[in-house]
């Protein structure tokens, strides 16, 4: 399994809830003006959080001016039962984005890096020709239908990683995302549709012809993290802009959405918080040369999370765990995941005791001047 996967998991949150709460489907009153194409994945700093506290954490990264965040929800997690669905963590977080009037990029798995899914227990393991089209239009369909705030949907992550060593898998892919695609589009016609794909990996890894081949639907969407295949920073902020620049040349006919971008501060990873935010200054003027072609850009994530809590070797989605294996000593999967774990942890731009570092401030004033 692509160790960068377990990263896109980690936006599942368990709310405790300790006082029963209402969460108001509007927003309260307020003059500020929301860009709803610049967003900020909305995380808490553990994994365990009471709604009063995560509806202030909302409010918090919403004062940005941030007009969207991207929500995942997983197959096996909201339908366990087939055509029962369970809607009592999305309610929760899809009334925190709608009521902070925030659009949301939902990410609904089927292909998860080199893994499929993860899928419910009643459909098994299937292999990605045995993925039955009209029970995936109809579990999107209901979501679609139940949350108006979502307007853009993308329903394969790290799709590089999954065809790297599948190439003749590509066509049955493509021919399962355009029926798909017709069919949702024909029920919620506003609602644009596409894949992401991870640039770093696509760089590090040479697989711009598989982004190529799978640049399907709306948009393509990509994550970057400026490291090497180590997880670890070997960029300074001026060559991952050289290397955003890219997208354009790999893409040139297709609005691009930035799903996941992100700067860590570990210096456990050659990072720290002038970097972070020299690079989010770079990156907003980059958005601004080339707001014309971009969907939207997502900053992957608002606050910093308990050092090995990002990554871990059983990964547990609703019922399934996803291990990832691997020796202890340099360069294998256990060297990968520490420095993984660092980095994610400390992407945010707000501190686990929630100080603002100097990437929120910037963050902030990029945002002010868009607006």
């Amino acid at each position: 399994m692509d160790k960068r996967i377990l990263g896109i998991i980690i936006p599942i949150f368990v709310v405790t809830i300790v006082a029963l709460m209402f969460i108001s489907s509007s927003s309260e009153n307020t003059t500020q003006t929301n860009n709803e194409k610049i967003g900020l994945v909305i995380n808490s700093p553990s994994s365990s959080i009471s709604l009063q506290q995560f509806d202030q954490i909302f409010t918090d990264a919403s004062s940005s001016g941030i007009g969207r965040s991207n929500v995942y929800l997983f197959w096996n997690v909201i339908e366990p039962i087939e055509g029962k669905f369970d809607w009592s963590q999305s309610d929760i977080i899809m009334g925190l984005n709608e009521k902070n009037d925030l659009k949301v990029t939902l990410y609904f798995s089927i292909i998860n890096g080199e893994t499929l899914g993860p899928f419910p227990k009643w459909i098994g393991k299937p292999t990605l020709n045995g993925i039955n089209e009209n029970e995936l239009v109809n579990t999107l369909d209901a979501i679609l239908s139940r949350y108006h705030i979502v307007d853009s949907v993308i329903i394969a992550g790290e799709t590089e990683s999954q065809f790297r060593y599948n190439e003749n898998f590509i066509p049955v892919y493509q021919e399962l995302f355009f029926n798909v695609y017709d069919r949702i589009k024909q029920k919620h016609p506003d609602i644009q549709i596409g894949n992401s794909f991870a640039l770093h990996q696509v760089i590090n890894k040479n697989l711009k012809h598989i982004v190529t081949d799978l640049a399907l639907g709306d948009f393509v969407a990509f994550s970057y993290t400026p490291t090497d295949n180590l997880n670890e920073i070997n960029k300074t902020p001026e060559e991952a802009i050289i290397e955003l620049n890219q997208i354009f040349e790999i893409i040139p006919n297709k609005k691009i959405g930035f799903f996941e971008i992100s700067w860590s501060t570990s210096n456990f990873v050659n990072g720290n918080y002038i970097s972070q935010q020299d690079f989010i200054e770079k990156l907003f003027n980059f958005y601004g040369q080339n707001e014309s072609e971009i969907e939207f850009l997502t900053w992957y994530r608002y606050i910093d999370q308990e050092i090995d809590t990002c990554v871990v070797k059983n990964q547990n989605i609703g019922d399934q765990t996803i291990t990832v294996g691997g020796g202890s000593s340099f360069g294998t999967s256990e060297h990968v995941i520490e420095r993984l774990n660092q980095y994610n942890c400390n992407a945010g731009i707000v501190t686990i005791d929630q100080n603002l570092k100097s990437g929120w401030n910037e963050f902030e004033t990029q945002i002010q001047m868009l607006n």
